[in-house]
């Protein structure tokens, strides 16, 4: 075990990926060097860090396990000392502390710089991540973001450029912004400038940044400004991630989501009307506090008419301290089941959604090869996300664009050559 050596496991969303970045940096600075998260018997690092989540329950599981995981390791002498932080260790400090003596040092959330902070690129080097604002300014029902990061803080436009600029120097070709609410950016700021002048001061400050993609907006804020920008600029990924939650008015009102059924199918018809071609993400929760079947039956249909090309479900998790905790509860059975109905619709819908693809050329960043098989991605898809794209070629770059011909789909993934 070099005495100079340490690893950092991040876990949950890119946003937590962007803070262990920062914390990685710090360690480096101190004169230690980085160990992959991948450990054999020559390569244990002295220490071993742990970036937290605790978003819902099912990521609060996985948090738990990666610090029993590594307090094993340590019980072994593997590593040497152990750090763990992020959004469980700041919403649950005490009880883990007393839960588990053997971590050496605990601290909570990263706190997020109005400053350019430079950082250790963990993810594939021709990807990078810009968290452009933290915290949120929406109350929704059922979330506890809030609790733990508090309300909007927004990075001003001259501290995202000089952001920008060091990851175009460090090889970034595709540049994912990120936030709570990215569409949110810059109502905390003096004159209230908007996302879509960011990205065009962005734009202009770079060249060798081929994809923009956004991630995280909603759907109340989501301009016809932005999308008209989506539409003509050629790098900015026809790529929407659009959260919606549910479809039915009574349960958006619960989850004080602040839009309605008709604001939600009138935007998505502005998407694909405006941006034709276009993908768009959504996430939905099943199961949130009193929802009946009917409501349930009008999230099914609407989904199966509106056929989202990419779609994550969630059952809902009820979280201490806010509003819809407080709310007559759905039966676990009953989050399960509907849980498993809609990935089920959805699954089918993403086998012709891919479909869609085949016999057709598309640009390809290659980002990892494993033995003679190269993995891509198209515009279409957000890394670690989404599907990728296989592709049976050896003299392929890494960090390169290849233009491809889509030969075959699965439900989530296509074949290129």
């Amino acid at each position: 075990m070099s005495k100079k050596t340490f690893s950092i496991v991040s876990l949950g969303c890119f946003r937590n990926l962007y803070d262990s970045e920062i914390v990685a940096k710090r360690f480096l600075r101190k004169g230690f060097l980085l160990n992959p998260p991948v450990f054999t018997e020559e390569k244990y690092p002295r220490i071993l860090i742990i970036n937290t989540c605790g978003f819902i329950d099912k990521a609060k599981e996985e948090s738990l396990e990666a610090i029993r995981q590594a307090i094993d390791l340590k019980k072994k002498a593997k590593i040497e000392k152990l750090f763990v932080f992020g959004c469980l260790i700041q919403r649950y400090r005490g009880y883990l502390e007393k839960f588990f003596p053997q971590v050496d040092e605990w601290w909570g959330i990263e706190r997020f710089s109005k400053k350019f902070t430079s950082r250790q690129i963990l993810s594939a080097s021709c990807i990078g991540f810009l968290k452009i604002c933290e915290g949120c300014l929406h109350k929704c029902s059922y979330c506890a973001i809030p609790l733990i990061k508090g309300s909007l803080i927004s990075k001003p436009r001259d501290e995202v450029i000089k952001e920008v600029k060091f990851l175009e120097k460090r090889g970034v070709r595709e540049l994912n912004i990120i936030g709570q609410d990215i569409t949110s950016w810059g109502k905390d700021l003096e004159r209230r400038p908007s996302l879509a002048d960011l990205v065009r001061d962005i734009l202009g400050a770079t060249k060798n940044i081929r994809w923009i993609r956004l991630i995280y907006t909603h759907p109340r804020y989501f301009t016809s400004e932005l999308i008209d920008l989506i539409a003509d600029e050629a790098r900015i990924c026809k790529y929407v991630d659009l959260p919606i939650q549910h479809i039915s008015d009574r349960i958006l009102k619960l989850m004080n989501r602040t839009t309605t059924k008709s604001q939600i199918i009138r935007l998505i018809e502005r998407i694909r009307t405006k941006i034709p071609g276009s993908v768009i993400r959504t996430s939905l929760i099943v199961g949130f506090p009193t929802e009946k079947e009917k409501e349930f039956g009008e999230l099914l249909r609407f989904v199966k008419e509106i056929r989202f090309d990419r779609l994550g479900v969630f059952a809902y998790s009820r979280e201490e301290q806010t509003p819809a905790a407080k709310l007559r509860q759905v039966h676990p059975s009953t989050k399960k089941r509907r849980f498993k109905e809609l990935m089920a619709l959805q699954k089918d819908i993403a086998l012709k959604v891919n479909g869609r693809f085949i016999g057709k050329d598309v640009d390809v960043l290659v980002e990892e090869k494993n033995d003679d098989i190269l993995i891509g991605r198209t515009q279409y898809d957000a890394p670690q996300v989404d599907g990728v794209v296989f592709l049976k070629k050896k003299d392929l770059r890494v960090g390169s664009f290849y233009r491809t011909k889509i030969v075959d789909a699965y439900e989530y993934d296509l074949v290129g050559e």
